[in-house]
C-alpha cells in the first residue's frame, strides 16, 4: 500500500486545512530543511518523523532526515539525560560527558548539515552545534517534560541550546529560560498510519487469537515502552486491586528503541512483578508491529498510561483516537489530553488508577461517551495536519518569509 498523500487527509480534517497547508508551503517552495534525531526505529519522534519528512517535501520543501551514531556509553549518557530532564537524580559523570561529546563531534563530521533550516531532536544530537558550521538557523525540539529537570544535568544541556536560535516545546510548563525565543507544538498522530487507520473487527480478533487473547472479559491494555517514568510495575499492582472484585485481563505491550538501553531491565521488573499470573499478559513487540498495536487499543475496554513524567504521550492520542476512554497519570502532555469525566481520568497514585479503572469497568455507557469525546478531541487538536502547519509557520517565522 503506498503512503497517504495530503489529499487522503481532506476526508477526516476537512478539505480548508489541507489548502491552508498548501497555502503556507507556497512561500517556502524548495526550503533545504535538515532534520536530525537519533533514531529511525521505535518511539514517537522516530514515527513523526517518519510521516513528516514525505509530507513537507509533497508540498514543495526538501527535508533531510539524518540520526546521530554512537557508542552503547553515548545512549547510556543520553539517557541519563532524558531522566535527568525529567527530574529524576542522577550525575552525568566525566566519562558520560566525554562519550556524548565525542559522538556528537563525530556526527558532526558525517552528516549532511547544509540546509536552510537545521531541526535537532531531543538531547541526543543537541551537541551538534558546537562542532558543526552554522549558516543558517538552527531549531531545538525538546520532546521531553522538561518542567522540573535535575539542575546539573539542565546546566550541561543549556550551554550547547543556548546557541540555537529558537526551541520548541510541547506545552508551556516545559519551557526554560533561555536567550532566544520558545515556541509551542504539541506532537500528533498521523490518522492514516497502520497504527492508526480503521480496522475491522475480523482483523481485530484475529490479531487478539495470534496472542491468545480475546475479548469474552474486558481488557485493560497499556502501550508504551518498558521504562519506569510509564510506571508498569504500577499498573500491575492496580490491575491486581481491580481484579478482586472485577473479571477482567490486563496486557502491556512495549518494545525497544534503539536510544533506550534500560528497556530490558524494565521488563524484566514488570515479568518479575507479574509473576506467573494468567490474567496478565506482557507483549513485548518489534518496534514495526503497528497492526498489532492498532487491535490491541480497539479491543481495549479501558486505556491505561500511568506515567509519572510524560514529555506528551502519543499512546494516549491514539487511544483516544480509537474512541476509548483513557487513565492517564497527571503528567505532562497527558493533562492536555485526558480531561476528567470528559475523556477520562486523571490519576495519582495506583490506588486512584485501581479506583478509576473499576468506576469505568462497571459503568460502560460512560466508557463510550468518553470515548467518543476523545476522537473528536483528537480531530481538533492532535492530528498531524495541524502539527504540519504549525512547523510550516515557524518555518515562514525563522527564515523570514512570514511576510506576505
Amino acid at each position: 500500500m503506498s503512503a497517504p498523500r495530503l489529499d487522503d487527509y481532506a476526508a477526516i480534517v476537512g478539505s480548508e486545512r489541507i489548502a491552508v497547508l498548501r497555502r503556507h508551503a507556497r512561500r517556502l517552495e524548495g526550503l533545504r530543511v535538515a532534520v536530525v534525531n537519533s533514531t529511525r526505529v521505535g518511539g514517537g519522534v522516530a514515527e513523526m518523523l517518519a510521516r513528516h519528512v514525505p509530507l513537507f517535501n509533497e508540498l514543495g520543501l526538501r527535508v533531510r532526515w539524518e540520526v546521530i551514531e554512537g557508542t552503547p556509553q553515548f545512549f547510556e549518557a543520553t539517557k541519563t539525560m532524558h531522566n535527568g530532564l525529567q527530574g529524576a537524580p542522577r550525575e552525568l559523570t566525566p566519562p558520560l560527558r566525554e562519550a556524548y561529546l565525542e559522538a556528537n563531534r563525530r556526527s558532526a563530521d558525517r552528516l549532511d548539515l547544509d540546509a536552510d533550516v537545521v531541526v535537532i531532536h531531543d538531547p541526543q544530537p543537541a551537541a551538534l552545534i558546537e562542532f558543526a558550521t552554522k549558516t543558517c538557523p538552527w531549531i531545538w525540539r525538546c520532546h521531553i517534560d522538561a518542567a522540573r529537570p535535575n539542575r546539573g544535568v539542565w546546566r550541561f544541556l543549556r550551554a550547547f541550546v543556548s546557541k540555537y536560535d529558537a526551541s520548541v516545546f510541547s506545552m508551556p510548563a516545559f519551557a526554560q529560560n533561555l536567550p532566544h525565543p520558545q515556541y509551542l507544538i504539541a506532537p500528533s498522530i498521523d490518522p492514516l498510519a497502520p497504527k492508526n487507520q480503521d480496522m475491522d473487527d475480523v482483523e481485530v480478533n484475529a490479531i487478539l487469537a495470534r496472542f491468545g487473547l480475546d475479548r469474552s472479559r474486558p481488557l485493560v491494555v497499556q502501550v508504551s515502552r518498558f521504562d519506569r517514568f510509564k510506571d508498569p510495575v504500577g499498573v500491575v499492582r492496580a490491575f491486581r486491586m481491580v481484579r478482586r472484585r472485577d473479571d477482567c485481563r490486563l496486557i502491556l505491550v512495549g518494545g525497544s528503541a534503539d536510544d533506550d538501553p534500560e528497556g530490558a531491565q524494565v521488563l524484566r521488573e514488570v515479568h518479575d512483578e507479574a509473576g506467573n499470573d494468567p490474567d496478565i499478559t506482557i507483549l513485548s513487540i518489534p518496534p514495526d508491529s503497528d497492526r498489532e498495536i492498532n487491535a490491541l487499543q480497539r479491543a481495549a475496554t479501558v486505556i491505561v498510561q500511568k506515567s509519572t513524567k510524560e514529555g506528551f504521550g502519543l499512546t494516549v492520542t491514539e487511544g483516544l483516537w480509537k474512541a476509548r476512554p483513557v487513565i492517564g497519570g497527571a503528567a505532562g502532555g497527558i493533562k492536555v489530553q485526558v480531561y476528567d469525566h470528559r475523556t477520562g481520568f486523571l490519576v495519582h497514585s495506583v490506588e486512584g488508577l485501581a479506583y478509576r479503572l473499576r468506576y469505568l469497568l462497571n459503568r460502560p455507557g460512560l466508557a463510550d461517551e468518553m470515548g467518543r469525546r476523545g476522537r473528536e478531541l483528537v480531530r481538533h487538536h492532535f492530528l498531524l495536519t495541524r502539527d504540519l502547519r504549525d512547523w510550516l509557520t515557524l518555518f515562514l517565522e525563522v527564515t523570514g518569509r512570514a511576510v506576505a
